[in-house]
């Protein structure tokens, strides 16, 4: 018989942990509380017993020796040591602070609270110690060597005016931050104690009024020979909450008239939470993590800003004015702003002149001025002129770290604010993508449409941590979006068991698509268990701890879906990719999902009118044709463009010009570097599982491994004679995931059939009676 070889696997090793358990909590907490309660006893019994023990301090090797102090030679001792040689007389709030300490720990309280006691408790420590400093020539016990070194201190360098002021501004820090008093309140609370004093005095003054009417009565009562008794009746006011009355009526009755307190009001759990523990902050767990610098990005203008070629401005504004005269339009104002590479001159014409007569020149304007991309506006909406656009002969490249650092990006108050680049004004552009909602980009091949998006991710890297927004991207090219994969535990999310997260598969991207519809409905059905309407009121209400985690709430951070190359996926898809993404558009704004798409070839069979209608945020770089520019922005324009970009912005109204930000992929990938090195989330943002009908899986023919629902799914399906996983969601309550094993696993008992596309899977067994004959010889069988 063969020996059997011994395992070589070995356990690893546990890691280390710094946190308590409930069990050492309570151990440390019980110790802390009985200390802290020994230095309140030793400290208490040293202002009796310090001159008696003066002598015996420090001798704690001889056993023999006995001390006064409650606690022995370790009283006298610790006690000697935290108030002559310590803080004197303050030294009890050090005490005070350890047996706290040890109650906190005890009972597992939040330790927030309890920071916050130490840090003002040894604060006062200190102050009542260098406070008594004042009033001793020398060392005494209500001060401390260190309260009165340290006075002595201050007043060697500002002497003892210098001292008392210091002095007082540390109490008005301590009143003001700790206590949180106001010269209001201060004020208030002189003019309420004025006010008593007051009310005490007519009071006072009532009580001697009625007594001497009560005499005056009785000198009346003497001169009719009546003896009476001499009263004296004090009249004080009655007390809110009971009022006794008296009638004039004959009985003399009383009447008790008594007042409901007002009910007191409770606290809400949520505002209690809030109080205790704070806001939920969801950057909690990366709370460590750091964004990128703006080193990262590189200054591709060499430190030069914009330059007027005055010459150039000159030359092309006569060649504009001799232009248009030829036609007889004579123009009454023109005006010139330089862009980075494009320069708009506002003309004012002539009374009489139709602007559509100055529109058809662009072709001859373009002739005279000898420049590519020259594009009329006219007129310019709100401004009453009409737009001339020249490109300028040395346009000035846009770098991303100047528009990453542009006051307008850095204060942009937005939820997902992007920075495209500057426009003709060379004003930073940005926008906010969350009230786009979604983004369509065109532009021919070269033009900068994979720059465009490199700004668009680069922007959000910089203001937004990855706890906050998370990246779905597609990438059918494989070569575009690659350098992103570094931060996939950081801001990437992907479907569950995958190994990338960047989707180059046609199929993944199907199952990513009806992933984030699936998402996308459970968002909604917390929206409305929230009763809010959108992300941001549901995070709001999440952070205020007025949504329970155990009731299946969590923090939804915002998702958006890139797809680098859209024609790619519709020629090989089709409808497949159309109909979820038509839906995401119409429906996911609300909860945080938000698409941008770009593509090459913005023909009508790619950017359907479903589509178009759902995206009305567009960006055109240059494209071949007119009827390409009028595809993507329903305008012309960008067959004017002059590439390199140079693109065209448009959310459903005006088109503004916008020279795009340039980013290098050497600086993409500097970033992804940066934060792809620090401490990251365990694993990527899961998506919900997803498993196409068509996709099946192994099929089950392990009886002891079928679902425990497998003999009831049959008979649901045999009674309907139709197979479908819809069918066992309805009937049988199940998640899609589970009903689509079950589907698989009754297709390998040979109960139903093969899935046949659209139409529902065929059920081999006809009757109950033969499905349970069927079971049970299978269970024979085995």
């Amino acid at each position: 018989m063969a020996k059997k070889k011994k395992s070589t696997t070995t356990t690893p090793r546990k890691k280390i942990s710094f946190s308590l358990s409930k069990q050492q909590k309570i151990l440390l907490g019980s110790f802390l509380f009985l200390l802290g309660l020994a230095l309140l006893f030793s400290f208490i019994s040293y202002f009796f017993t310090w001159q008696a023990d003066q002598s015996e301090i420090g001798n704690l090797a001889e056993r023999e020796l006995q001390t006064k102090n409650w606690l022995n030679k370790f009283g006298a001792n610790v006690a000697h040591f935290f108030i002559f040689n310590g803080f004197g007389i303050s030294a009890f709030i050090f005490a005070f602070l350890v047996t706290l300490t040890g109650v906190y720990y005890f009972f597992d309280y939040a330790k927030k609270q309890l920071t916050k006691f130490w840090f003002w408790g040894l604060l006062l420590m200190l102050w009542i110690s260098v406070f008594f400093g004042f009033f001793g020539e020398k060392t005494t016990i209500f001060s401390g060597i260190i309260g009165y070194e340290t006075n002595d201190l201050i007043q060697d360098y500002l002497g003892l005016v210098g001292a008392m002021l210091i002095m007082i501004f540390v109490l008005i820090v301590y009143l003001v931050v700790r206590l949180k008093l106001t010269p209001e309140m201060a004020i208030g609370a002189f003019k309420s104690s004025k006010k008593q004093i007051a009310s005490e005095f007519v009071a006072d003054k009532q009580e001697i009024t009625v007594s001497k009417t009560i005499s005056e009565e009785e000198n009346v009562e003497d001169e009719k020979d009546v003896p009476q008794p001499y009263i004296e009746e004090k009249v004080t006011p009655p007390p809110p909450e009971k009022i006794i009355l008296k009638s004039d009526i004959e009985g003399d009755v009383e009447m008790e008239v008594e007042q409901a307190a007002e009910e007191e009001e409770i606290e809400n759990i949520s505002d209690r939470l809030v109080k205790d523990f704070g806001e939920f902050d969801p950057r909690l767990e990366l709370s460590k993590y750091k964004f990128p610098s703006i080193e990262l990005l590189r200054d591709h203008t060499a430190g030069s800003g914009i330059t007027i070629n005055q010459e150039e401005l000159e030359e092309n504004k006569n060649r504009i004015v001799e232009t248009l005269n030829n036609y007889k339009i004579g123009i009454a104002n023109i005006k010139a702003t330089v862009g980075p590479t494009v320069t708009l001159y506002e003309i004012v014409p002539d009374a009489g002149v139709r602007i559509s007569k100055i529109k058809n020149l662009e072709d001859d304007i373009a002739l005279s001025l000898s420049a590519l991309g020259i594009r009329i506006i006219a007129p310019i909406p709100g401004r009453g002129t009409i737009g001339i656009e020249v490109p300028n002969k040395n346009p000035k490249v846009v770098s991303m770290r100047s528009v990453i650092a542009s006051a307008k990006f850095q204060n942009a108050e937005m939820e997902l604010p992007i920075a495209f680049g500057k426009t003709i004004s060379n004003e930073t552009f940005v926008v906010d993508l969350a009230k786009m909602p979604h983004m369509l980009m065109a532009g021919a091949t070269g033009q900068g449409k994979s720059v465009g998006l490199n700004a668009v991710l680069t922007s959000l890297l910089y203001k937004k941590h990855p706890a906050e927004v998370k990246f779905v991207l597609v990438d059918p090219k494989k070569v575009e979006l690659t350098l992103f994969n570094k931060i996939e535990r950081h801001y990437l999310a992907k479907l569950p068991d995958t190994e990338e997260a960047i989707i180059t598969d046609v199929t993944k991207v199907i199952n990513t698509l009806n992933s984030l519809c699936i998402e996308m409905d459970a968002r909604y059905d917390l929206l409305k268990d929230a009763m809010v309407r959108n992300i941001k009121e549901y995070n709001t209400k999440f952070k205020n701890r007025k949504l329970n985690p155990n009731e299946g709430h969590r923090y939804l951070p915002y998702i958006i879906l890139v797809i680098d190359e859209f024609a790619d996926l519709i020629m090989t898809a089709g409808k497949e990719v159309e109909t979820p993404i038509a839906r995401l558009a119409q429906l996911a704004r609300a909860i945080g999902i938000h698409l941008i798409i770009a593509t090459q070839r913005p023909s009508v069979n790619v950017i359907t009118g479903i589509i178009k209608a759902n995206f009305p945020a567009r960006i055109a770089f240059r494209v071949t044709s007119k009827i390409d520019s009028r595809t993507i922005l329903d305008n012309s324009g960008a067959d004017q463009l002059i590439g390199r970009g140079d693109m065209l912005y448009t959310q459903g109204n005006e088109l503004t010009r916008i020279q795009c930000a340039f980013v290098d992929t050497p600086e993409v990938a500097d970033i992804t570097e940066f934060i792809g090195s620090q401490k990251a989330f365990p694993d990527a943002y899961l998506l919900p599982e997803y498993v196409g009908e068509e996709g099946g899986t192994n099929l089950d023919i392990n009886i002891d491994e079928r679902d425990a629902m497998f003999r009831e799914a049959a008979e649901v399906l045999v009674i309907a004679q139709q197979g479908s996983a819809s069918l066992l969601q309805r009937k049988l309550k199940l998640g899609y995931n589970r009903a689509g094993r079950i589907i698989d696993q009754l297709e390998a008992a040979g109960i139903v059939g093969p899935f046949e596309g659209s139409k529902a899977r065929q059920v081999l067994v006809p009757t109950i009676d033969a499905l349970n004959q069927f079971l049970n010889n299978e269970t024979n069988t085995n």
